[in-house]
This record gives structure tokens, C-alpha cells and sequence, in this order.
């Protein structure tokens, strides 16, 4: 029996779904019930009527779907499948920065833990988050986390002059830097450049910039796009799925290096041990699941 059989086979025993983020491996992605972003992929597991959920992805995505699903079984293949980005703020740094700022409406990028969204106030995506801030009254301030790209981007976009940002980011979105985008335009003249807004290059560079989008956004774009060549900058793991989904066109990485080692941590050897053992399974407390909801139930409405 091969490895991807033993998978499947016990998927099937175990009444499980397979959730891969864009960023998996290819042969993840391959194997996975769904394929997408974060909060999507945990739409689905409490849409599902799977009993088990084995989130391939990071542990801040396995936290998301389990406060969504908090009767299910919430496995992560790797335990060391971290963030940096949500790693860049604690809640006890958050409770501290909100005394400093009393009545301030708190907005925490998805990226983030269990314990950071119960002490926010909405939760939000790369692909919300402009709508979101913009229904907080004008004369609120806003404290926005944890990513500081995302963050000026939103800032930007809806001229909010009372927000305030956390200095967090992806170190490897924030790699792509300006000069990134002007040695990448020179090998590849004309082709249109989408970024994620995580991404170094989107604050300094914006007339070089053409569509600032989510990975929901991007893959959208993928499967309408006739463009010949188009230059992507976000995590590589994405390429994978939009070159499936659109053949013609030849899509390029912005930067090859953009690779994230804790995206690449989950294999499908870890997915069939952790459907097999039971490993690695996700335990929140109840008061903080309950708490956390709130912010992203309020982001989903």
C-alpha cells in the first residue's frame, strides 16, 4: 500500500477531512479534501460532517478551527509548525497595549493565536480587513495587529488617521523589499506583479505594485487572468494551485526564496501519523475558545 493510500484509508476509518493551507506541498495540496486560506479552510471543518480535522498548515490555523469546531478533534501533523507573525505579540503584550490606548477598538490580523484573539475585538483576513476598519467609528482609535505591512496598507487605504500599529511581520513576506521588485521588473519587463500585502514591497513601491491582493484574491485572479506572464509575491507554496488552475499562464515567483520552513514542516508521512496516533491534537480552554469566538464570528459577519 502506498502512502498516499494509507492516508486515505485512514481518513476513511477515522470519519476525518484534510485541510491544506496555499502553502503546503504540492503533494499535500494534492491529497487534501480542501485547499485554500486559512479562514476558509476553517469554514469548512465546521461545515464538515467529519469528526476529525487535520489542519496542514500552522498552529494558529489549527486554533482557528477548533474554536470554530470545538466538538471536533483538531490534529496538527507538526507541533513546530509555528509563525513568526503570530509569534510577534503575546495577549499579556496586547492587555498592555490596549491599557495604553483605553477604548481603542482592537483589530488582530488572523495570524495570531487563541489566546491574542480573546482579548480582541475583531478578528480579520488580508481580504476584510479594509472593510472592517472602515465600519469602526471615525472618532475610535484602532490598534492593529500584529503586522505592520497589513497594517499601512489598511492605513493607507481608508486615510484612518487614529490607528495604531504593531511593529510584527512575516519575516518572509517581508523579505521582498523594493529592490526585489526592481531587479525582478528588469528580468521579466511587462509582466503585471501581484502581491500579498504582508509583503515589504507593498508600502514603498505602490505605483510598481499592480493589484495588492489576499491569497484568496490571488487565486481569483489566477483563473481569470489571460496575461502571458505574471510576477507573484507571496509565500511559493501558493504557485502549486494557480499554475493547476491556469496553465497558459506563466506564473512567476518574486522572490524563489520565499520559502516558509514552518509552512513546510507538515509531510504526508506526519499526515498519516498524526490520523494513525492521534497526534498532534489541539487543546484550548473553554473560556478562552468562548472569548476568541466573539472576535472572529464578528469578523465573519
Amino acid at each position: 500500500m502506498s502512502l498516499k493510500e494509507e492516508v486515505l484509508r485512514l481518513k476513511e476509518e477515522r470519519n476525518a477531512v484534510i485541510l491544506s493551507h496555499n502553502y503546503q506541498i504540492g503533494e499535500i495540496q494534492d491529497i487534501a479534501d480542501f485547499v485554500g486560506d486559512s479562514l476558509y479552510l476553517s469554514r469548512m471543518a465546521k461545515e464538515s460532517a467529519a469528526k476529525v480535522i487535520v489542519f496542514s498548515g500552522v498552529k494558529f490555523m489549527a486554533e482557528t478551527a477548533k474554536i470554530l469546531s470545538p466538538e471536533k478533534t483538531v490534529l496538527l501533523p507538526d507541533l513546530a509548525a509555528g509563525c513568526s507573525l503570530s509569534d510577534s505579540i503575546t495577549a499579556e503584550q496586547l492587555r498592555a497595549w490596549k491599557a495604553e490606548h483605553p477604548g481603542a477598538a482592537v483589530v488582530s490580523y488572523v495570524n495570531t493565536s487563541a489566546e491574542v484573539k480573546a482579548e480582541t475585538d475583531f478578528c480579520c483576513t488580508s481580504s476584510n480587513a479594509v472593510d472592517i476598519v472602515r465600519r469602526i467609528p471615525a472618532s475610535q482609535e484602532v490598534l492593529f495587529l500584529p503586522d505592520m505591512f497589513l497594517g499601512d496598507y489598511v492605513r493607507r487605504t481608508t486615510g484612518r488617521k487614529n490607528m495604531h500599529l504593531w511593529t510584527g511581520d512575516c519575516f518572509v513576506h517581508t523579505r521582498m523589499r523594493p529592490e526585489t521588485v526592481r531587479r525582478q521588473r528588469a528580468l521579466h519587463p511587462g509582466a503585471e506583479l501581484i502581491a500579498h500585502p504582508e509583503c515589504g514591497c507593498t508600502t514603498e513601491v505602490i505605483p510598481e505594485v499592480d493589484r495588492i491582493l489576499s491569497t484568496d484574491g490571488m487565486i481569483r485572479f489566477a483563473q481569470e487572468t489571460k496575461d502571458p506572464q505574471v510576477m507573484v509575491a507571496t509565500e511559493i507554496g501558493i504557485l502549486h494551485r494557480i499554475r493547476k488552475l491556469n496553465p497558459d499562464t506563466e506564473f512567476v515567483p518574486l522572490a524563489p526564496d520565499a520559502i516558509c520552513p514552518f509552512m513546510k514542516k507538515n509531510t504526508l508521512e506526519k499526515i498519516r501519523d498524526s490520523l494513525r496516533d492521534n497526534q498532534y491534537e489541539i487543546e484550548l480552554s473553554r473560556e478562552v475558545m468562548d472569548r476568541a469566538r466573539k472576535s472572529l464570528e464578528r469578523m465573519i459577519s
